[in-house]
């Protein structure tokens, strides 16, 4: 019997700013072309998931007001479900406002407190003035990551919390201390739109190989024809970056 990989899709009606499904698209699509069959579910408003049932969580970003009408529906159970998968390993990979959900809270500019899930220890503070623009950011391993930032929050990681990555151009995590993102257990938190992961291949297939390896305890991930990604990466990084 073949390797199955399920994956939860949350709030892919109101969380797709800058086409974040595009990270769905490529993580089936790279483990189907290795022989690994995937089942996507989409968990929407009112609709309640348990967090045993999946392999990895994908939750992207939105605008402001989407946020704060979710923070309602989270609470009715999902907030559970996300922290008892991040604790227990599960892949999550959570974009921009997705990513700052799993935080303790959001401090908009004029001072709004939105309490958010508390997941992982950071918070968020709005400020008037955007970071925007074409970014890069190096992780743990190695992999130089390129992606479209686009945020007025400012996220500051608590005391001994990782962030995925080191900042090669642009603002990251709040444009001061070189961070971008949070990385907790299997979890991979970050503000790069784009989407990310087609544009970044290598960052897919840790993602892959960290769930294939949870679910049956090893995992040798076949090689892909990256030619062309690679040349689309290697073109953004000369225009954009270096």
């Amino acid at each position: 019997m073949g390797m199955m990989i399920k994956i939860a899709h949350l709030y892919p009606d109101m969380l797709n700013l800058y086409g974040d499904r595009g990270n769905i698209i490529a993580l089936t699509k790279r483990m189907e072309l290795r022989g690994i069959s995937t089942q996507v579910d989409k968990i929407t408003m009112g609709k309640s998931f348990n967090a045993d049932d999946y392999d990895i969580l994908f939750i992207g970003g939105g605008q402001d007001f989407e946020q704060d009408v979710l923070l309602e529906d989270l609470k009715k159970g999902k907030d559970k479900e996300i922290k008892r998968a991040i604790e227990m390993g599960k892949v999550m990979l959570a974009i921009c406002g997705g990513y700052q959900m799993l935080g303790k809270y959001y401090k908009t500019h004029d001072g709004k407190m939105l309490e958010y899930i508390g997941a992982i220890d950071f918070y968020t503070e709005g400020k008037d003035e955007r970071m925007i623009g074409n970014f890069a950011y190096k992780t743990k391993e190695g992999i130089e990551v390129v992606g479209f930032e686009n945020h007025s929050g400012r996220t500051y990681l608590g005391k001994g919390v990782e962030p995925l990555g080191k900042m090669i151009k642009g603002f990251g995590n709040n444009g001061e201390d070189g961070t971008e993102g949070v990385r907790y257990k299997n979890t991979f938190g970050t503000y790069s739109h784009g989407p990310v992961l087609p544009k970044n291949p290598q960052l897919a297939d840790l993602l892959i190989s960290l769930a294939v390896k949870n679910k049956y305890g090893s995992c040798t991930l076949a090689p892909l024809d990256d030619e062309l990604e690679d040349k689309a990466r290697a073109q953004v990084m000369k225009l954009y970056v270096k």
